[in-house]
């Protein structure tokens, strides 16, 4: 006998229709509003930055290395702060990216259960501490290192990219390690098959399927490294100067904004808002190079 109280299969049906439609709407406001504050947040930036581009000049502002906002006259030159963001990211990915896939490979394919249970927690608890930890971490522990084997004060370039390399590499390891876990056991199984060794199917059969997922952790790392700011605050050493040697302290984008903003005014701030900009289109340019040649290689 039906229950009057419990829907019949055709009112079951219109509920799970209504409940579609509601999540469906739902994810599309989400997504609505996540382009919403893209755009309301590169309005206020370049809005902002834009009288500095009039009035320094695009070409003095990017290619000019002096930062003297208080001097007379003022100059607003943020190249070597530029070239510094660019050294440590730049240092810090070579040093995670190798380490980042053959970590995740390990993890993926020869890690034993109960060594998992150990190492993916602390995977996990590694990219959810404060970046300020770090940078006290690094300040205790690898500044005094550095300095006792290369001299001065510890605080360089090569400190700071060893200290985005731990910060950035567990980002880039369980993303990896999720798009190897992803990819069909049939791949494996068959180049084993075929006679490829463990190693060879891993290399040659398993990254290359993985590439997107893998790529995708690796920009989520380069983003982090180049846009951190108060680790690298504590190491870097925040000299504005153009330098390549990674034993000297420089300033990035980021630690020159923070450490100047709170007194900034007119044109100064200003200045501050179009280092934003720039550091901006540094990260959109980074995730459209990805981008493009990720969709180069699928044609490989």
């Amino acid at each position: 006998m039906e229950n009057k109280n419990y829907p019949n299969k055709e009112d079951r049906g219109k509920i799970a229709e209504f409940k579609e439609k509601v999540y469906k709407y739902f994810f599309l406001i989400c997504a609505l509003l996540s382009i919403l504050f893209i755009i309301l947040i590169s309005v206020f930036i370049f809005k902002g930055g834009f009288n500095v581009f009039k009035t320094v000049g695009i070409k003095d502002f990017i290619f000019n290395t002096k930062w003297a906002p208080m001097d007379t006259p003022a100059s607003y030159g943020i190249l070597s702060m530029i070239w510094g963001s660019i050294a440590v990211t730049i240092l810090a990915s070579l040093m995670a990216v190798p380490v980042a896939i053959f970590t995740s490979l390990y993890l993926a394919l020869d890690c034993p259960p109960n060594l998992y249970k150990v190492l993916k927690p602390a995977l996990n608890l590694m990219a959810g501490i404060p970046s300020i930890v770090y940078g006290f971490f690094a300040l205790t522990a690898i500044v005094p290192i550095m300095k006792k084997l290369f001299g001065g004060n510890g605080m360089s370039i090569l400190t700071a990219g060893l200290l985005l390399f731990v910060m950035i590499l567990p980002t880039i390891v369980s993303i990896s390690e999720t798009a190897i876990r992803a990819v069909p056991k049939s791949y494996y199984q068959g180049s084993v098959a075929l006679g490829a060794t463990h190693e060879r199917t891993a290399l040659k059969v398993i990254l290359p399927a993985a590439r997107s997922g893998i790529f995708a952790g690796i920009i989520l790392g380069i983003g982090r490294a180049i846009g951190e700011t108060m680790a690298v605050i504590l190491v870097a050493g925040n000299q504005t100067r153009m330098t390549f040697n990674i034993f000297k302290g420089i300033r990035t984008m980021t630690t020159n904004i923070v450490l100047e903003m709170a007194y900034a005014t007119g044109l100064h701030e200003e200045s501050l808002i179009a280092t934003a900009c720039v550091l901006f289109i540094f990260i959109l340019i980074i995730n459209l190079s990805f981008f493009i040649f990720k969709k180069r290689s699928e044609y490989l």
